[in-house]
């Protein structure tokens, strides 16, 4: 038996800007299924070709641009890199859901994945039927479903909406019930992206465990994640993506290393991926008192946050939110429009300012994420949409800045008073 769970050789993906893919039925699901293998067998003959050199009309973007690289049977590998790096490009392709436009990949292994929320369930069909068409597209008898059932609903806490179509679950239930069926139904194979940050925080931790012993079982995992602790405490190797092509391989802490060194070196204005939909944010950067552009921030000192956005039609009762991560992936601080009821309305463009009259971030890389809601309802989500810098300062004004003592993300105005 090979020693080989994936190997991968020049993939390439190429997509036209705009183009969606196509809705499909459940026999539509189903057929993929079924015809994987032989797709995979044709991608490989006619995918030797290298993508290099092609010319790529002005309104192509290479999502995966020459990939090569093996997993061996057991290895727990982090994926990382920006939105946009092709992550999520890659995990679809070796789930069978999109087709290299060159190279091939081999898998030897039955695959579970857990990719976007709306990926991998057909909405129509009860969470329990859903269970068993997943356990029969992975090739399993409906012994071993039934063998796993019990425990699939309990780790997913869905008991009562187990009969209820999946269109009318919330996305943390979707989440929840994705993963319990991805890791359950024992893959030899799991390909798991960020989708995990949907859930909370106490599902994470169970998710992560979970993943945790599925590693110690002997399976091959591919795991996409911001969350750099999750990657430090789970994988054994890691590949960082960059513009559709792999910037560095190693282990975790060095790859992390290279990661957040690129995103220093990236710029002060930071394009924000374009999203469709009647709102979408487009640039991100901070500055100072005056406006003047900053590479970084200084703990303490007068930043403004400013947020770019385009609405195709005059808006209405709109907010704005940021939810802003340390580089481990932990949340430090979340701040909403909603919370001091303000709304944007009438206009199709325009800039939204965040103030920090003491920026109360110790120094570091911090990562933001960005939403807009419509009258409470979310209508655009970025997770670590774009990232900034922060230097010692001296937050309390005294002229004395002790870096390397703070051991917290976060600085809290307060005063000492001594009795005695």
């Amino acid at each position: 038996m090979s020693h080989v769970a994936i190997r991968i050789e020049n993939l390439s993906k190429r997509y036209r800007i705009g183009e969606r893919e196509p809705y499909k039925a459940l026999r539509d699901t189903l057929t993929n299924a079924m015809y994987a293998p032989f797709r995979a067998v044709s991608s490989r003959l006619k995918g030797r070709r290298s993508a290099v050199g092609a010319q790529v009309p002005n309104n192509h973007i290479w999502a995966l641009k020459d990939v090569s690289f093996e997993v061996k049977r057991g290895e727990v590998i982090g994926i990382i890199g920006r939105n946009g790096a092709g992550k999520t490009t890659l995990l679809k392709i070796l789930s069978r859901i999109t087709e290299p436009t060159s190279g091939y990949a081999e898998i030897h292994g039955r695959v579970g994945s857990l990719l976007e929320v709306g990926t991998g369930f057909h909405p129509e069909l009860t969470g329990r039927e859903n269970i068993y068409v997943n356990g029969a597209i992975l090739g399993m008898k409906k012994a071993e479903i039934n063998r796993k059932f019990d425990e699939i609903v309990a780790f997913a806490e869905i008991e009562k909406f187990l009969d209820t179509p999946v269109k009318r679950y919330s996305s943390g239930m979707y989440v929840r019930l994705a993963f319990a069926v991805a890791a359950h139904l024992e893959p030899e194979i799991l390909l798991v992206d960020e989708v995990l940050a949907v859930g909370d925080a106490t599902f994470q931790k169970k998710c992560l465990g979970k993943m945790g012993e599925v590693a110690k079982e002997g399976r091959t995992v591919l795991f996409v994640s911001h969350n750099m602790a999750a990657i430090k405490s789970l994988c054994s190797r890691c590949l960082l993506l960059n513009e559709g092509q792999i910037e560095s391989s190693g282990t975790p802490e060095s790859v992390i290393g290279v990661y957040l060194f690129l995103d220093i070196e990236r710029g002060s204005i930071q394009y924000i991926r374009n999203s469709e939909g009647p709102f979408r944010f487009t640039r991100f950067w901070i500055e100072d008192e005056d406006g003047n552009i900053l590479k970084s921030g200084s703990t303490g000192s007068y930043t403004r946050f400013v947020i770019e956005y385009q609405s195709v039609s005059n808006i209405d009762g709109f907010s704005v939110a940021m939810g802003i991560f340390d580089i481990y992936g932990s949340r430090v601080s979340h701040v909403s429009m909603m919370d001091q009821n303000m709304e944007i309305s009438s206009s199709t463009s325009g800039r939204i300012k965040c103030i920090f009259k003491k920026l109360p971030f110790t120094s570091g890389r911090y990562f933001v994420t960005v939403s807009a809601y419509h009258h409470g309802s979310l209508v655009f989500l970025e997770r670590h949409a774009v990232s900034f810098l922060v230097d010692d300062g001296d937050y309390f004004g005294c002229g004395a800045i002790k870096p390397g003592l703070r051991l917290g993300p976060v600085m809290l105005e307060h005063e000492w008073i001594c009795e005695g």
